[in-house]
């Protein structure tokens, strides 16, 4: 776990993103229609509700950042429907995963949940990285590390500021609940990130038995 943050930074402050009308793909364990995620999103909300320069994403969009793909013009229909078909028949016997949430972790641009245990989605991973080079031949990226760290990020910070009443606030963890991850959702991200102007193209669903 990384050290507690002092200062909360603007996290799309130098950030360069895309253009109206630019896209970006992403694979993304999307969890926001299972109510536990919700609700640990709400509490988050709750706890935070006094506080400025904080950007909330839609609950709809609640998500594990899987792999990075790279931008939509780069990418063609053919080779998005490739990596689909090939991410699902590697995962067609995978049989869905049980994580719990709990524990928040901090960092100067987003406070996030920690999700546990890993090694069942690192195999997904795999999965999703196999199917994205042999279908399009380019290498995978994890956004600031080369170290895949599985977490739903629950807020992003918009502003400078102390990150010390943020923490207190809100606290180390919320009540644990238990997330089913079942698919692994190709996702067009088009402009902006702050936008959430998403067009999921197709899931790759963990259909196998336990």
């Amino acid at each position: 776990m990384s050290p507690l943050p002092t200062r909360m930074i603007n996290r799309w402050q130098n950030r360069k993103e895309p253009g109206p009308g630019q896209g970006t793909l992403y694979w993304h364990m999307l969890v926001g229609d299972q109510p536990e995620a919700r609700k640990a999103a709400r509490i988050a909300r709750e706890r935070l509700a006094a506080f400025s320069g904080l950007h909330m994403p839609p609950l709809e969009w609640l998500h594990i950042t899987t792999l990075v793909v790279g931008p939509t013009d780069k990418i063609t229909t053919e080779q998005q429907q490739d990596m689909l078909t090939t991410a699902s028949a590697l995962l067609a016997k995978v049989p869905p995963i049980s994580v719990t949430v709990d524990r928040l972790f901090y960092h100067p641009e987003a406070i996030a949940l920690a999700i546990r245990p890993t090694e069942h989605l690192e195999q997904v991973r795999e999965a999703i990285q196999t199917a994205t080079l042999e279908a399009t031949g380019r290498q995978d990226h994890t956004e600031g590390t080369s170290r895949w760290v599985p977490h739903a990020t629950l807020i992003y910070s918009e502003a400078e500021q102390p990150a010390e009443p943020i923490i207190s606030a809100l606290g180390r963890e919320i009540p644990s609940c238990a997330v089913t991850i079942d698919a692994v959702t190709l996702v067009d991200q088009r402009g902006p990130e702050r936008l959430w102007d998403w067009h999921p193209i197709g899931r790759a669903q963990l259909l196998g038995r336990h």
